[in-house]
């Protein structure tokens, strides 16, 4: 019995060590039969880490929530906010863009507004140099004499005003004190119920605001000083600016269209010549209804005896380069003097004149002479005059029309020459042009003394020395 137990480990041994040997020949048969199967496959090495860690990965349990893929997040957005964010930002950078231009305008001020007076003279005084260059003037002699006469015959108007307003001015005065006692006879016995106190109270006040703001009247006169300072230098710059615009103004433009992009060049240098012609159209127009405007309504100032007839008129002349306001303006002055100089019945029969007068202008005369190459919609010019008064004060004011009648020729002729380019390109695209040898060109007949089988007599040496003289 002692050595059952013996022989039973010797057993149990015996078939642990078979068991182990039979596993690991099974393994060397599993690895023989694996590598026989990935004999022709790419080695471990050569196959990416994230792709053998995504077989490593254990699938989703089957108890798990279904989730649903998230879609791009472009799709997301729906397509009308997608087109309002981009033009929102474009439109962004457009305000920029304006607003540090204008940061830039506002800084040069003076030099952009001389600058833009110098062409508005150079459209008015370009075709007196060509008609001079015509009969035989040179171009510097031309452009000199042009210029001269130009500023001298402006010189002389404004001096003559001045003159007038001088020699008037006493005379002035004590009609205007006649008038103001005649307009306060008026208003006592007027419908409209004045007391004599209530005028009165009313010269107090003025008197009192005048006493009371003598320090800002003061200081308004020091900036008068300052603003006629700007004022002789703006016209410096203007003198200097027609000048050269006037002997070398298309060298000028030749040079500004190298500064722009040579794609653009083409229609850049198309619309230039119209924007021209439109501004100069614009401005002969405004000066010819403008002296319409100030002879007539100065002749009616004349025939009802109003004080500094010649002065308003010029002053009607200079408020005509501001559509609509100036107009109002220059009447109202006008009505004004009027009244406080002859009464109430000479006052309306100026005020009388003066809507005569711009019915005319606006109803005939602006259609027939700046005719529709440079007509504006009454809204534009409000807003333009508007806008470039709150920019740049009165100067703002008489350039905003004529820019913006400038800027609507340009972009109309933009907008043609881009369709026409379009049209072009369509049809270029359309109708492609024809191989040159092409299969189907058909091949050139031989000539007719070539398929001859009789030979062709010899031409004599005159005749062949003819024709080759011909060709």
């Amino acid at each position: 019995m002692s050595r059952v137990p013996g022989w039973l480990g010797r057993v149990g041994t015996g078939l642990t060590l078979m068991g182990e040997r039979l596993d690991r020949r099974k393994a060397e048969v599993r690895a023989e039969a694996e590598d026989d199967l990935t004999a022709d496959l790419p080695t471990p090495a050569a196959v990416p880490a994230p792709a053998r860690e995504r077989e490593n990965v254990p699938p989703p349990p089957a108890y798990a929530p279904a989730v649903a893929a998230r879609p791009d997040p472009v799709a997301a957005i729906p397509w009308g906010i997608r087109v309002a964010g981009e033009a929102a930002w474009r439109l962004l950078v457009l305000a920029g863009t304006l607003w540090v231009l204008m940061r830039v305008i506002s800084a040069v001020q003076l030099v952009v507004l001389a600058f833009a007076a110098a062409l508005l003279i150079t459209a008015l005084l370009q075709p007196t140099v060509a008609w001079l260059k015509r009969f035989g003037v040179p171009r510097g002699l031309a452009t000199a004499l042009t210029a001269i006469a130009g500023f001298v015959l402006m010189g002389l108007i404004g001096w003559f005003v001045v003159w007038q307003v001088l020699e008037n001015l006493d005379d002035l005065s004590n009609r205007v004190t006649d008038g103001i006692d005649e307009l306060k006879r008026w208003l006592l016995n007027s419908p409209f119920h004045v007391t004599e106190k209530q005028i009165n109270d009313i010269a107090n006040n003025l008197s009192d605001a005048v006493g009371t703001n003598t320090e800002e009247i003061t200081s308004a006169g020091l900036q008068g000083v300052t603003v006629m300072v700007e004022f002789l230098t703006g016209a410096l710059l203007a003198m200097f600016s027609t000048l050269f615009l006037l002997y070398d103004g298309k060298r000028i433009w030749r040079w500004t269209l190298k500064l722009v992009p040579a794609q653009a060049r083409e229609g850049v240098a198309g619309a230039g010549p119209r924007a021209w012609h439109t501004l100069t159209a614009y401005v002969r127009g405004t000066v010819l209804v403008a002296l319409i405007d100030a002879g007539f309504i100065g002749l009616g100032l004349y025939f009802l005896d109003v004080p500094l007839a010649v002065p308003l008129a010029v002053f009607i002349f200079l408020g005509a380069f501001i559509p609509l306001v100036g107009a109002v303006i220059s009447g109202a002055l006008a009505v004004v003097v009027a009244l406080v100089t002859d009464g109430v019945f000479t006052a309306l029969m100026v005020l009388a004149v003066v809507l005569a007068v711009q019915q005319i202008e606006g109803h005939i005369l602006q259609p027939f002479i700046l005719g529709r190459a440079v007509r504006v919609h009454p809204l534009a010019v409000v807003l333009s005059v508007a806008a470039g008064g709150l920019v740049a004060g009165i100067g703002g004011a008489v350039v905003a029309v004529p820019l913006v009648a400038v800027t609507n020729t340009v972009v109309g002729y933009l907008r043609s020459y881009s369709q026409e380019q379009a049209l072009r390109q369509a049809s270029a695209a359309a109708d492609p042009p024809a191989p040159e040898d092409g299969p189907e060109a058909p091949a050139p007949e031989p000539p007719a003394q070539v398929t001859t089988p009789a030979p062709a007599p010899a031409p004599a040496p005159v005749a062949t020395d003819t024709l080759a003289g011909q060709e």
